[in-house]
């Protein structure tokens, strides 16, 4: 996180308006890129002298504890768990996706140190969900995200984990697909303003390589760009999330070769425009067709 413009913000609008930071571990808007321990301790001293809770985007905190093991000095000696439960310790809460880094098909975690504010989820979950319990899942989804939770800190199980991402992403950059620099961990993002700078950002690039794709190979990918952001869009990116303990070598490289047959062609690929959105988070559910 940018601790500058944070501060900034503060300043700005007051901390008595700002009811929490929150920090995605890895970013998943930013290439699945690691956020280190010297940044969430910068940030952790920001939030407490504003008394602004912290909490932690945590879907993917088991990678991510991974890349600070290899890349951020003074953690290359410790484990996965030992640096996970250093990240969590500058947090105030959590949410966590178990879709993700605990190998479930469904569910999830919230998270908090304040007693009060746990009673208040309680009482909403039982409400809208279920008991505390079991919080509307079933008996063996809980059991897999509580085996997922500890398989998925395994030194060996990250270490393929990322090599496979890793292998993605160099085999089509070093062919000319332009993508997000370095390979991140659960994601591949091919920058498609850059592959395809014949669709304005208006017509919106991302989602048409992601149609393409679909099309091409039967592969689902999202777009990170304009259909997400809007006019707040950086670049536009389609992402590739890679499945946990899903995809085989073969998997990959299928993967590899239809990008690259797409790449070939990409001169071809036309823009899109929305036919339908809804008020909020339209890249869910919005419609499209083609130019």
């Amino acid at each position: 996180m940018d601790v500058e413009a944070l501060e900034r913000l503060i300043a700005e609008h007051g901390a008595e308006k700002i009811p929490l930071v929150m920090i995605t571990v890895t970013n998943n808007s930013g290439g699945g890129q690691p956020v280190s321990i010297a940044n969430l301790r910068a940030v952790r001293e920001i939030t407490s002298r504003h008394k602004i809770p912290l909490y932690l985007d945590a879907c993917r905190f088991a990678e991510n504890a991974y890349f600070i093991q290899q890349q951020e000095p003074g953690f290359d000696r410790l484990k996965p768990k030992q640096i996970a439960h250093t990240m969590f310790s500058f947090a105030d809460g959590c949410t966590f996706s178990a879709k993700k880094d605990a190998f479930a098909n469904i569910g999830g975690l919230l998270c908090t140190h304040d007693d009060r504010i746990a009673q208040q989820e309680r009482d909403l979950l039982i409400l809208t969900e279920g008991f505390p319990t079991y919080g509307g899942l079933a008996g063996r989804d809980l059991d897999a995200i509580a085996v997922g939770l500890q398989e998925v800190l395994d030194q060996d199980y990250l270490e393929y984990r990322i090599a496979s991402t890793r292998y993605l992403g160099r085999h089509i950059a070093d062919h000319g697909v332009p993508i997000v620099e370095p390979p991140g961990g659960h994601a591949i993002y091919i920058d498609a303003g850059r592959m395809l700078p014949h669709i304005p950002r208006h017509e919106f690039p991302g989602q048409s390589l992601a149609v393409e794709l679909y099309r091409h190979a039967g592969v689902r990918s999202v777009e990170i760009g304009s259909v997400m952001f809007g006019q707040h869009a950086h670049h536009e990116l389609l992402r590739l999330a890679i499945p946990r303990r899903v995809y085989t070598q073969s998997h990959i490289d299928y993967l590899v070769e239809a990008i690259l047959e797409i790449n070939a062609r990409k001169d071809e690929l036309r823009g899109f425009r929305i036919l339908s959105e809804p008020e909020f988070l339209r890249h869910f559910s919005a419609t499209f067709a083609p130019l």
